[in-house]
């Protein structure tokens, strides 16, 4: 499976295949991953923000 599917999957983009497992310890680790995605992705936000006002100060 490759890394841009797992992406799409975490963040409810694409459908996960039916034929896989459903245990507690994979929503859990599918939960965390999606959580650390959106940090990641509001703390690029950010950075990028105090940079651009930065620069424009």
């Amino acid at each position: 499976m490759g890394i841009w599917r797992q992406i799409e999957e975490y963040l409810y983009i694409k459908k996960r295949d039916p034929k896989e497992p459903k245990t507690s310890f994979i929503k859990a680790m599918h939960g965390m991953n999606r959580l650390s995605i959106f940090l990641f992705l509001a703390c690029l936000l950010l950075m990028l923000y105090r940079l651009i006002r930065h620069f424009l100060h």
